[in-house]
This record gives C-alpha cells, sequence and structure tokens, in this order.
C-alpha cells in the first residue's frame, strides 16, 4: 500500500486516528518539480494566542526567504508550509496534526507555544513516523508529559527551548537581589505547565527549599478560574512577598486584580507565560509596571538568523515595522524552527526517507537567531536547550519596555537595567 493511499483510507476516519492514529511506514514519490510539505501547528485563537501574534509575519518572512527553494544533492526542492490553529486546546492540536499528516502528507511537522501545542502534535508524529520539531516549551514539559525515558527517547520528535532548571536559577537570582523577605506564593495551574512547574521533584519546590524559600502552594487551580481569593488569603497568612507560578493571562489577570481588592501587596511578582507579552502588560495598565519574567528572546540578543542573516534587532524591528506593534519573545524561536527546517532539509541524505530526514535533524550544529541547536549536547535524548535570562517590565514613555536585570547564566545577553520593587 502506498503512503498516500494509506493516509487517504486513515483519513476517512480521522475521529478515530487522533485517539489511535495508524502506522505510515512507506515514502511517497516526488514529482520532477519536487516540493517539500511543511506543517506548522500554533494557538491563533483562545487564550494562549498571544503566543502566535506575530505568525503572520514570520510566515510571511520564511516564504519569501525560501522562495527560491532549498538546494538537496543537486535539486532544489520548493517548500510549501501548511499552517494550522490549534485554537489554544490539545485535542485540537492533535486533530490539526493528524489531518497535516494524514490529509495534507506533510513530510515534516514543527509546532510551538506551550505543551497544550507542542505535546500533542509531537505524538502525532511519533506514532505517524513524520519527522516533527518544535519549541516554546520547557523541556521538561514537553519530554516528561510524553512519558519520554531518558534511556531511550523518542525515534521522530525533537525540540529545542530551555528547561525548568533554567528559569528556577533566573528566577532565584532576580530574587536574590530584590531584599524582599525569601517566601513565596505559588500559582500552579492544573494543566501541563503548572503540573511540571509545581512538581515537588522536578520543578519549583525542592530548588526553592535549598536555597531557603519558603513555598506556599495551595494547591492546583483549574485553568480559567474566576476565584483566587482562597489562595490570596493563604498568601498573606504567610507573608508572601514575592508571587511566583505559570499561568495563562486571563488567569494572572484575574488574580492581580483581585490581589489589589484584597490588599495583597507583594514586592516581586515573577509570572511564567502570562507575562511575557506586551499587549498582556499594556491591558493592566499601571499595574503592569514592575511585573517581572523570564526572557527568551529580545532585540538585543547578539544573534542572526542563518536563513536570513537578520539580527535579532532586524527581526524584531521588521515587526513592528509591519504591523505597528510591540515585538514579542515567541518571534525569534518561531522564525528559528524555519531555520532549522531549512538546514534540516538541504542536509538530508534522502528527502524521500524519512529516516534520513531525522539522521539529519539528529546532526543539526546550527547557530540560529535564538543562539545555537545541537541535539548532541542534551540534556536528554531529543532535547538541546537555548540560553535564557530574566528581568522586569518598566514603565518607559507611554508604554513598557522589557528590561533584562539579570544574565548570570546567559552573559553574553546584555543587561539592560536594574531591578525595582513593586510600588
Amino acid at each position: 500500500m502506498s503512503r498516500t493511499a494509506n493516509r487517504r483510507q486513515i483519513l476517512g476516519g480521522l475521529a478515530a486516528t487522533v485517539a489511535a492514529p495508524a502506522i505510515l511506514t512507506s515514502t511517497r514519490a516526488y514529482a520532477a518539480n519536487p516540493t517539500i510539505r511543511v506543517g506548522h501547528v500554533s494557538p491563533r485563537t483562545g487564550p494562549l494566542a498571544g503566543f502566535a501574534e506575530a505568525d503572520d509575519f514570520v510566515l510571511k518572512g520564511i516564504e519569501a526567504a525560501l522562495s527560491g527553494g532549498v538546494e538537496n544533492n543537486g535539486k532544489t526542492y520548493q517548500v510549501e508550509i501548511i499552517s494550522k490553529d490549534s485554537q489554544s486546546n490539545p485535542n485540537r492540536a492533535a486533530e490539526v496534526a493528524a489531518d497535516l499528516i494524514l490529509g495534507e502528507e506533510v513530510d515534516i511537522i514543527v509546532a510551538a507555544s506551550t505543551p497544550d501545542t507542542t505535546n500533542p502534535v509531537a505524538d502525532q508524529a511519533e506514532i505517524n513516523e513524520v519527522p516533527c520539531i518544535t519549541t516554546d516549551c520547557p523541556w521538561q514539559p514537553y519530554f516528561f508529559g510524553r512519558n519520554g525515558n531518558p534511556a531511550e527517547g523518542f525515534e521522530y520528535t525533537y525540540h529545542f527551548f530551555w528547561g525548568l532548571e533554567d528559569v528556577i536559577a533566573n528566577f532565584l537570582d532576580l530574587w536574590g537581589t530584590s531584599g524582599a523577605a525569601k517566601s513565596i506564593a505559588g500559582l500552579f495551574p492544573n494543566d501541563a505547565d503548572g503540573n511540571a512547574w509545581g512538581h515537588l521533584e522536578l520543578g519549583f519546590p525542592k530548588p526553592l527549599a535549598e536555597a531557603g524559600f519558603t513555598l506556599t502552594d495551595p494547591g492546583r487551580y483549574q485553568p480559567l478560574n474566576d476565584d483566587f481569593s482562597n489562595y490570596i488569603a493563604a498568601f498573606k497568612e504567610a507573608g508572601c512577598e514575592i508571587v511566583t507560578g505559570n499561568m495563562i493571562p486571563p488567569d494572572f489577570a484575574t488574580f492581580w486584580a483581585q490581589a489589589a481588592q484584597q490588599d495583597f501587596r507583594p514586592k516581586v511578582v515573577t509570572i511564567g507565560k502570562a507575562l511575557l507579552f506586551p499587549s498582556v502588560i499594556e491591558s493592566l495598565g499601571d499595574r503592569g509596571d514592575g511585573l517581572t519574567s523570564e526572557i527568551w528572546w529580545t532585540p538585543t540578543h547578539p544573534f542572526s538568523s542563518s536563513l536570513t542573516g537578520d539580527s535579532a534587532k532586524a527581526l524584531a524591528d521588521g515587526y513592528s515595522a509591519d504591523s505597528g506593534r510591540p515585538w514579542t519573545q515567541p518571534i525569534g524561536f518561531k522564525h528559528a524552527l524555519f531555520e532549522v527546517v531549512r538546514d534540516v532539509v538541504s542536509r538530508s541524505a534522502d528527502l524521500d526517507d524519512p529516516m534520513a530526514t531525522i539522521d539529519a535533524i539528529k546532526g543539526t550544529n546550527l547557530s540560529t537567531i535564538v543562539g545555537d541547536v545541537n541535539w548532541a549536547n542534551g540534556p536528554v535524548p531529543n532535547v538541546t536547550k537555548t540560553p535564557l535570562v530574566a528581568g522586569q517590565w518598566q514603565k518607559q514613555g507611554d508604554g513598557f519596555e522589557l528590561v533584562v536585570t539579570t544574565n548570570a547564566h546567559a552573559p553574553e545577553i546584555p543587561v539592560g537595567g536594574d531591578l525595582k520593587l513593586l510600588g
């Protein structure tokens, strides 16, 4: 049975496929003018849409950069990108990934933006034996959230980003210079990210205790929670001066408004995910000034694109000129996904053979706009790490600027200012 026929038969029962996808083993023959089809899954809509705010800009730039095709073994391959919206829903992410694999017959699939997107897409790719590259999710929720075994790893799915050990180290550096009491309020949702960040051994609790911090963790809350009163009461009773956790933007907005109403006034608030985006900070008005977060990518990062030659600043400035909006951190990683794709396509020994493409992914050693991507470096199979710093949103003029305030673990990335306590 040909790969095309196999996929078409399976597509007829796509709902069942999402739960238990069939195995696809044969390869597709290419036409005289060969095309590599790349599937792309991203949360264009829903509560994670901030991660995909720059997708149109990034994809337009990638398509222009690849318009002349990619050379491989004496042939020029055109690259077609097919993008699908996960709607910020992991079930939907699995559905559109299955459609890209079984219906669109993509040769490579890529995805980004939290484990709600990366994990279901990678799972579909692994089961259906399609090369997959993901980013923009700490590696622990990606790897262990998919029941990864460090002794074995995965065969078809590869990921680049930083890990919880990096965000914890940066947060500890940030808090250590703040002068705030070592009493921390923990806000961890009942989702893949929250369960990883709050995990007793793999997440925040153990290293915080080892560093002399006391963590008050009232337990997991359901995403899109509308009442944090019990959490706030527990934090006030414990005398918490620092708040941390991993939240979607609507949940943080609810918590932060209720904290003000209930007179909970921490000195430092450092939240992953929710505080990444200028649109969220702007929506908080003056209450956005001084909030802190991890920082994965900025215009001051000293890296350039292997695909276009653009610096980080040029890419960020290009987005702002095109959209009239401030730059966002995912821009760099969305661009880097396709830097890696182009590099892999150019080096694959046989683009008709998925395993040759996997071998090319394994052999990646590429300097990208977010730093080096090299899967030989670990820390576990299928994962490689990129640098991480931390900093603060500070009001400047009519808006807010994300300022790097600590770079102890990535000194190549420049510091832009000092941390200020919340008023």
